[in-house]
């Protein structure tokens, strides 16, 4: 289990960053055999992807509102690393689009989406209290939400930025486990 930190916490990430949320949809829940490759193929990609740093993915964590309909929302370092992660040749994600290209298409079985958000240095903010280290705080550096930290606005227009923030230290925070 995940601990918790108890103390109010935003995200720091220096540079560029890219915000990439990615789905499927299990359209006819009885068709297992199409549904089941395109669940089981996230996975390895993210195994994939944690293993290997250098690709660019920063952090993910699946979602699972609802079990017909899972997601997963991943924090790159750019652009141009998850663009080259999509076409390469070499890693799990091609071979996967194209399996599900061949075997679904567009014939209704399974839905997939993706959004993507490119994130310029300093214009995101973010709060954590009470929570594991979790999402940009997770790809990033977490710090405390303190000073020019407390709210919103200040974290997006970088008040109490000027002095460099000091990263979350292990143990510095009261945690405990679920």
């Amino acid at each position: 289990m995940a601990y918790i930190t108890r103390q109010r916490l935003t995200a720091q990430l220096d540079g560029d960053f890219v915000v990439f949320m990615i789905g499927m949809r299990v359209n006819k829940p009885w068709k297992i055999h199409k549904w089941l490759p395109v669940f089981t193929a996230m996975p390895k990609m993210l195994r994939e992807l944690t293993r290997q740093p250098e690709l660019g993915l920063l952090e993910a964590r699946l979602h699972v509102a609802n079990p017909l309909s899972p997601m997963v929302v991943e924090y790159w370092r750019s652009f141009e690393q998850l663009e080259a992660y999509a076409h390469s040749r070499d890693n799990e994600h091609l071979p996967a689009w194209r399996a599900f290209n061949k075997h679904i298409a567009s014939n209704g079985d399974v839905g997939i989406w993706h959004e993507t958000f490119l994130v310029k240095a300093g214009q995101y903010e973010s709060v954590y209290n009470n929570m594991p280290i979790f999402g940009l705080a997770k790809a990033g550096t977490p710090v405390p939400a303190t000073g020019g930290r407390t709210t919103a606005r200040g974290r997006l227009e970088g008040e109490g930025a000027a002095a460099p923030s000091k990263p979350l230290e292990s143990g510095s925070a009261p945690t405990e486990t679920p």
